[in-house]
């Protein structure tokens, strides 16, 4: 899953760095300002693309510690009960 995720994230910002320069070339070459600002902004969505896909990759890495954690309790409460002999 995580091959997954960094390959549609590299896709998306290669997309939109392509667009970016696509842009910011014709915006320079022809004189046209609204190339020059789609170009701008293709690039600060390819910026946030990465920001918000390492945001991400983080708060599943920490879901994936609680999970752990949660996990690691669980077990000492069972070789609690089991040693008590409280089955259930």
């Amino acid at each position: 899953m995580r091959s997954l995720s960094r390959a549609l994230t590299t896709l998306a910002v290669g997309f939109l760095a392509l667009d970016a320069l696509l842009f910011l070339y014709s915006g320079l070459s022809l004189g046209r300002p609204g190339l020059i600002v789609s170009g701008a902004a293709c690039g600060l969505a390819a910026v946030l693309v990465v920001l918000s896909w390492r945001r991400y990759r983080r708060a599943i890495a920490e879901l994936e510690q609680a999970r752990r954690e949660m996990q690691a309790e669980v077990e000492s409460l069972r070789a609690l009960l089991q040693g008590r002999e409280l089955h259930n």
